[in-house]
């Protein structure tokens, strides 16, 4: 079993917007910052530099929306609902595209498959990257807000399993966390278009879990990696933590505790900015096994001395 403890820096977003302004539904079957988190905002900088809606860097230069992100393939592949945020007409529709294809093999399609709604009074909605085979809905059908319409994929330009929503009126992008652009960095903006308020995070953790030696972080990713039982006899007893939205200086500190007490404890510094990441920390059985019991693993990630987050997870030996 996973723990969570959210910490400092989980921040309340804005209230609804005026009522003749569009409002957002939550558009995936998960539970935001459980099962799923926010890997990407929208860039608010003209410039080639990146920056959020809060003014922060849980962003990339260019991006013109909302990356909602799955822990892993392995939870792409078990179906997550994507559903209209809003509704609406289906204006296109794109599905075939395979999921996981070269990044560089998508020229002119980085979406992949894909949805886009018309809402009326200038605004639409797109959903990119769904998963190959889910699109279920066809051009020129009425949805209604919630309705489904694919799931999570990996297809177009995605190098992790995520929906992309991007939010337009009259072509020009809106940031549904700020959509007048009041550029309030620290503050959160007096209105939002998200029906119920979602929590801005600066970045997080996506798992935390076990192994006997150090994880390919293929696996990781995969959701592979991850061991719960293991036998007393292993080589190596392994804790690592899954993060996304790390900055250069952040902490992640690892810590592994048995029956007897602390087993290994570190800090990690995070040496540069990174959309996704693991660490692992581990110690080498000397001899004798392991002593029987259940283990407790936790990650902690730090930023300028505040905890971010915060995941604990079991184990046991045998």
């Amino acid at each position: 079993m996973i723990r969570r403890a959210v910490l400092a820096l989980l921040l309340s977003s804005a209230g609804p917007a005026l009522a003749e302004d569009l409002q957002l539904a939550f558009p995936l079957d998960c539970s935001l910052g459980q099962d799923c988190h926010i890997q990407q905002y929208m860039d608010r900088d003209p410039s080639p530099e990146a920056r959020d809606y809060r003014c922060a860097g849980l962003t990339y230069d260019g991006h013109k929306g909302t990356d909602f992100a799955l822990p892993s393939t392995a939870a792409m592949h078990s179906g997550v609902t994507v559903r209209a945020a809003a509704a609406g007409v289906i204006k296109g529709r794109r599905d075939g595209m395979a999921d996981g294809a070269p990044l560089d093999a998508v020229q002119g399609r980085e979406c992949g498959n894909g949805v886009v709604i018309d809402h009326g009074g200038g605004w639409e909605s797109q959903y990119c990257h769904l998963k190959q085979g889910s699109v279920s809905v066809s051009e020129g059908q009425q949805v209604a807000s919630g309705e489904a319409i694919g799931q999570v994929g990996q297809s177009g330009k995605a190098a992790f399993p995520h929906l992309h929503l991007s939010l337009r009126r009259n072509g020009a992008p809106v940031d549904p966390f700020d959509p007048a652009s009041a550029e309030t960095c620290g503050a959160t903006p007096t209105q939002s278009l998200w029906q119920d308020a979602l929590p801005y995070r600066p970045g997080g953790l996506i798992t935390v879990g076990f192994a006997d030696q150090i994880p390919d972080y293929a696996a990781i990713k995969a959701g592979t990696a991850d061991r719960r039982a293991l036998p007393t006899d292993a080589p190596a007893l392994v804790v690592f933590g899954f993060s996304y939205g790390t900055r250069a200086g952040d902490i992640l500190r690892l810590r592994l505790t048995g029956p007897q007490g602390e087993v290994i404890e570190k800090d990690v510094l995070l040496g540069k900015s990174q959309a996704q990441s693991f660490r692992a920390i581990g110690k080498k059985r000397r001899g004798k096994a392991w002593p029987a019991g259940a283990y407790e693993g936790s990650a902690t990630l730090l930023r300028d001395g505040d905890v971010i987050d915060s995941l604990r997870a079991t184990l046991a030996l045998r």
